[in-house]
């Protein structure tokens, strides 16, 4: 009788969890550096560059990995121009795993100046990164952990934000969030014990106020947040004492978003009841209490009552007036579901409820059955701001993720794949609307080795529902609704001893509910290929072609050509 009671662990575990909204996988793009045919990723070959320290066990705990890199671009405006635009870039970065018996992690950092070679394109910085560490102060007790993102967006006027946007975007803006807290899990007697907390910060910075197009409502772009999420438990597992596992629980989740003082608070409380049915198969059912709130404060109004726009192109807040609330619920929750893992290498989990005073669904699926493939499945439902959604999707990166860039600006792709799992931040960054929203969405992904080549595809879709105050400057966003969608496809691997390539294609739909104006797509692909010249010194050759697709303006098609060198000491 082992076996059933390590299924309703786990069940008892995945049950409290679910409390707090999954959030999506993605498939990887391309991988920079190959090395003997490994990919760039690869922990290999330290005398080609990066510091390994290894472990009395002869397994490299912490592997360092810092390189230079020099790259010549060339931009090709296919349409609605013919506009051929060149830069140069220099670029630092560090690429770090960690792998020992109490930390665990992954870190990526690049710093890119982009040098204009004519008056049609400015210099410019960037800093992109993706850090996911934990490290167990108490072996399998309490642990802390951390993580952090930088990224690079083209925001459109109604919201929408595009990863990796060419050199020459107008609207350009840069996404910072990083999130951190400790976790305890222990036992007293037969009563399992288990506590979080987690603090996150997001900030969005932008240059230049959007420009709206004639018709459009102007979309207040969001600024920054704090975000705090806390959760208890305290359960026993079937068989204990009982046939059944009970479990009691209670979260609470408040993000403070600086447009308009806005606020959300979620809190919960409940007892959940887990009925083994077979070896393979448990019965979940809970019930409980939540008290969800919404409240911000208006804009300042000038003499005419028209709402006063800061220099920064958002709403100025008037602070003289009380918060007042936008959106509010309380009372009895419920939730059913199923826990399947007919094997250690398949997983299913799956919930119907009600909260938010209306139905929701959510779960996960996934499926490793063997060391070359992974598909995971993932369906949310959660109400918070664009930097709770951000934070959300850090926690769930796994702490071993292998980092994938873009070939012409550096940037990461908002996907980290790891061994056993991946996560990506792709949907918590497809829109960048200030107000808080009811997020709803589903995000499937599927990785394959195929002798020593990695693909992977993936694809996501996320409804936001956006909540206000209608009598507020918001109010024209209360009840409207966003959808984006994506899809993604990689291909790469090595050609011979000493090179290797990589090939990506992606789509990106993002839908607005406050005006067909507002839509906008993009599709593109590109290739890259990569020749070791000496033990350190790479070679690297890039094409692409990006395609954006607005209803206010020409389509806008551009054709991409890279050449560059880069150095891991």
């Amino acid at each position: 009788m082992t076996r059933p009671v390590i299924l309703t662990r786990h069940a008892l575990a995945v049950g409290v969890g679910m409390i707090l909204a999954a959030q999506p996988l993605h498939a990887q793009t391309m991988s920079y550096e190959p090395v003997d045919g490994e990919s760039a990723s690869s922990d290999k070959g330290e005398s080609r560059g990066g510091i390994s320290a290894r472990g009395a066990g002869g397994g490299a705990r912490v592997t360092i990995k810092p390189y230079i890199e020099a790259t010549q671009n060339v931009l090709a405006e296919l349409s609605p121009g013919d506009e051929v635009l060149t830069y140069s870039t220099i670029a630092a970065g560090v690429d770090m795993a960690l792998n020992g018996r109490r930390t665990q992690g992954a870190v990526s950092v690049r710093y890119e100046r982009r040098i204009a070679q004519g008056n049609n394109l400015t210099d410019g910085d960037t800093l992109s990164g993706l850090a996911r560490v934990k490290h167990d102060l108490i072996p399998r007790t309490l642990s802390v952990e951390a993580g952090a993102l930088a990224a690079r967006t083209s925001v459109e006027g109604s919201g929408a934000s595009l990863l990796n946007p060419s050199a020459n975007g107008d609207a350009v803006s840069q996404v910072y969030s990083l999130y951190a807290g400790p976790a305890l899990s222990t036992h007293v007697g037969d009563v399992a014990l288990s506590g979080s907390y987690m603090l996150g910060y997001t900030k969005v910075q932008q240059k230049d106020a959007i420009q709206v197009a004639p018709g459009q409502p102007l979309v207040d772009v969001f600024d920054d947040s704090i975000a705090h999420s806390a959760q208890v438990s305290a359960g026993i597992a079937p068989g204990t004492v009982l046939p059944v596992g009970i479990t009691a629980s209670g979260s609470f989740y408040q993000e403070d978003i600086s447009n308009l003082d806005q606020r959300v608070r979620d809190a919960r409380a409940g007892v959940q009841v887990t009925l083994p049915v077979s070896m393979e198969l448990a019965l979940i059912g809970a019930v409980g209490y939540e008290d969800v709130s919404v409240s911000s404060r208006d804009a300042v109004r000038d003499a005419n009552g028209d709402p006063v726009i800061g220099p920064d192109g958002r709403y100025t807040t008037d602070k003289s007036r009380p918060r007042q609330l936008a959106y509010e619920t309380d009372g009895l929750t419920w939730d059913a579901g199923v826990m399947w893992r007919p094997s250690r290498r398949t997983a299913l989990s799956a919930f119907v409820g009600r909260r938010y005073d209306s139905m929701t669904y959510y779960g996960s699926f996934s499926y490793k059955p063997n060391a070359r493939s992974s598909l995971t499945v993932s369906v949310f439902d959660n109400v918070s701001g664009f930097g709770g959604q951000v934070s959300r999707a850090l926690r769930d990166l796994p702490t071993d993720f292998q980092v994938n860039r873009d070939p012409f600006n550096g940037q990461i792709s908002g996907c980290a794949i790891g061994s056993q799992s991946g996560g990506c931040v792709n949907n918590a960054l497809s829109s960048v609307a200030a107000s808080v929203f009811r997020a709803r969405g589903v995000n499937a992904t599927y990785s394959h080795r195929i002798g020593r080549m990695q693909a992977g595809v993936g694809a996501g879709y996320i409804r936001r529902k956006y909540i206000a105050r209608d009598d507020s400057v918001l109010g024209v966003a209360n009840g409207q609704v966003d959808e984006s969608f994506y899809v993604d496809a990689g291909l790469n691997g090595p050609i011979d001893r000493r090179s290797s390539f990589g090939v990506s294609a992606y789509a990106a739909w993002f839908q607005s509910g406050a005006s067909s104006l507002g839509d906008v797509s993009t599709i593109g692909a590109n290739a890259a290929y990569f020749r070791n010249l000496t033990d350190r010194l790479v070679a690297t050759a890039a094409v692409g072609l990006d395609s954006v697709n607005r209803k206010v303006i020409e389509d806008e098609v551009i054709a991409s050509g890279q050449v560059g060198l880069r150095y891991s000491f």
